[in-house]
């Protein structure tokens, strides 16, 4: 089997299992805890504080953990928007994850903000440009994701953040699929927030973390025990915080040697598939997709007119590839993607998609054989007439 859906979760890394080990057989005391359990609990804990705050260029206090992406997200942007706001108003993308774009229908619809979702171009980007163009006295906060977990574009956060900046709008960044392929460093990027999530990068599920940058206004979403300073309450994750500082420490050493052979293994890819496929559509940034790329060089995302995009992960999975049609949140969903919707495709085509994402094991030999496994699915699935969802097979 060849492992495809890295973007819905990576396998765990021996490494990172092997670091926790000790923490959860030996080291197991809640660190809150006075005694010699609990207090060597305790230091685990701050040094695993510590060495990602290291990676990020940030103060260990900037580092709040939490348990995963989601509620990263949600602290972030519940928390910036009712902490003292400015005003009722939000900036945001047409293209973001569930987990930012619910929790801003929760604050519009209970809080009485304003969003505003900032199209993007067909190629899924964000321009500084449109951002600056809907800034208001009263925007309170704006987020945009760094790069986009259906179809690989990178947004440069940076150029984002700064218009932001200049007008005194904080701003956060949901990093989840971009950790592990692009810089982190948040003071370079200028960010106010970032959100990631351990289990893209090898760790168990259930860990995540969330820079704040000091001194920034942040009402708690959880509340119970005051533990991460009254940020965010319940017993500490000891285990899940080391493992995700360990899984950072990897990924950051691999760069960029890793990013470029996931980069070659997407060229490949890419080029195995229209070579046999030309009328195959590739969405999100076609550009450069290696280090500092403009789209991520690990995930790829396909869409076939005129087939079920349903048919051919069936298809690829009875040839041993496993893959995805998109977000995993949005699994089983009959609607088609809002992010290929968002970029300019129509809802038939968008249903024939097929995302494909890969860890930094899997060689560019191996997309190159992935490459004829999906044109000769296709075609298979052509020869059948088996069509997208909501047409007909005369239409198709």
């Amino acid at each position: 089997m060849i492992y495809l859906d890295a973007a819905a979760t990576a396998p765990v890394r021996r490494e990172v299992l092997e670091e926790m080990w000790p923490i959860l057989t030996s080291t197991f005391g809640n660190p809150s805890s006075h005694h010699a359990i609990g207090e060597a609990a305790a230091r685990a804990f701050a040094d695993a504080r510590r060495r990602i705050a290291s990676l990020l260029g940030c103060r260990p206090g900037e580092i709040i953990f939490t348990s995963g992406g989601t509620e990263a997200n949600n602290l972030a942007l519940k928390g910036m928007a009712l902490a003292r706001p400015r005003g009722r108003h939000i900036v945001t993308s047409t293209i973001e994850h569930p987990a930012v774009t619910e929790v801003l229908a929760y604050l519009r619809e209970f809080h009485g903000f304003r969003i505003t979702a900032v199209p993007v171009t067909p190629a899924g980007v964000v321009t500084p440009e449109a951002v600056a163009a809907v800034l208001e006295r009263d925007t309170t906060l704006c987020t945009v994701m760094y790069a986009n977990n259906e179809v690989g574009t990178v947004q440069d956060v940076a150029a984002l953040a700064e218009v932001c900046q200049r007008s005194g709008v904080p701003f956060h960044t949901d990093a989840v699929q971009a950790a592990g392929w692009c810089s982190l460093d948040v003071d370079r990027l200028g960010l106010t927030a970032l959100s990631i999530s351990g289990h893209k990068l090898g760790t168990p599920k259930g860990i995540g973390a969330l820079y704040l940058r000091a001194g920034t206004p942040c009402e708690a979403v959880l509340h119970g025990g005051g533990q991460e300073r009254g940020r965010r309450s319940g017993t500490e994750n000891v285990a899940g915080a080391v493992g995700l500082a360990r899984a950072l420490e990897l990924a950051r050493a691999a760069l960029p040697e890793a990013a470029d052979e996931a980069g070659r293994g997407w060229d490949a890819l890419a080029a195995g598939v229209l070579d046999g496929l030309p009328e195959v559509i590739v969405t999100g940034h076609t550009g450069q997709s290696g280090h500092s790329g403009t789209r991520l060089p690990n995930l790829m995302s396909f869409c076939f007119p005129g087939v079920s995009g349903e048919a051919v992960l069936l298809e690829l999975e009875r040839r041993g590839i496993v893959c995805s049609s998109g977000s995993a949140c949005a699994a089983g969903s009959s609607e088609p993607s809002a992010v290929l919707l968002a970029l300019g495709l129509d809802a038939e085509t968008a249903l024939s998609a097929v995302r494909l994402s890969w860890t930094r094991d899997v060689r560019s030999g191996d997309l190159a054989a992935v490459a004829d496994a999906v044109v000769s699915s296709v075609r298979a699935i052509r020869a059948l007439g088996v069509a997208p969802r909501g047409t007909t097979l005369a239409d198709a």
